[in-house]
């Protein structure tokens, strides 16, 4: 069921949305060459409960971090360790999500880590692309279709793949709602899009080939063929004047 969310609902989302956001910045200014992974959640962690909320991941089907955090190949889902040491041209996909007040906020970022190679940073720029394209179309009316193939279509042209084993999801009271949003599709699949709505739009664009595996954790998903993936993600809101993006900065 696809929950509508009131206006009171939608601040309370906001507020959990901020603090996602904040916790995934300082998360972000954190990647350097030579940190763990470890140390980063740590931080999400500590920055998330001094704000009053609780780390949405943190024991989200047994999952043992405050965040998921994916470097180079791995395309989502990696579990921080202190093992992981960062080191200069990695790409590192975090993501962080905060529960206060009721209600999840859920969002995503890809960093470099010093210097990358420039085909690294090509994925990037068209994977954070790719979000927005899929945002642009999340306008009372049209479908989740429209989101999906913005997203699709501005990836594919750049050579680039879509995952289509992990989608977007509505957001609430629920760090996972209806209706699964995913990044490919036509534009009169799915969904009409109602005001209230609130949903998470995250490209996972492959350098290569779409397809992924899950690693004996049962958590880290990497890209089959070994090759580099970018995961970017907000938390929107469908209103009747257009998205309005709950996972951004003040």
């Amino acid at each position: 069921m696809i929950v509508i969310k009131t206006a009171s609902e939608l601040k309370l989302m906001k507020t959990a949305g901020r603090i996602s956001q904040r916790a995934l910045r300082l998360a972000g200014e954190a990647v350097e060459p030579g940190v763990t992974t470890a140390e980063i959640d740590r931080l999400v962690k500590k920055y998330i409960e001094e704000q009053g909320a609780v780390p949405s991941f943190l024991g989200y089907g047994g999952f043992p971090a405050s965040c998921c955090i994916s470097v180079n190949n791995v395309v989502i889902h990696g579990i921080p360790s202190d093992k992981c040491i960062l080191k200069q041209g990695d790409i590192v996909s975090i993501d962080v999500g905060a529960y206060i007040g009721g209600y999840h906020g859920d969002n995503a970022w890809t960093f470099a880590c010093g210097d990358i190679s420039e085909e690294a940073q090509r994925l990037l720029d068209a994977a954070k692309q790719a979000l927005f394209e899929g945002i642009k179309q999340a306008q009372a009316g049209n479908r989740i279709g429209h989101i999906g193939h913005a997203v699709q279509t501005y990836a594919e042209l750049r050579s680039y793949s879509v995952v289509r084993d992990y989608v977007g999801h509505g957001v609430g009271a629920k760090l996972h709602e209806e209706p699964k949003v995913p990044n490919y599709g036509v534009p009169t699949q799915g969904a009409k899009l109602l005001p209230g709505m609130v949903i998470a739009i995250e490209p996972m664009i492959n350098m290569g080939s779409h397809r992924v595996k899950v690693l004996k954790d049962n958590w880290t998903t990497v890209t089959a063929d070994g090759k580099l993936s970018a995961h970017f993600e907000h938390t929107l809101a469908v209103t009747p004047d257009g998205p309005v993006i709950l996972t951004l900065p003040d």
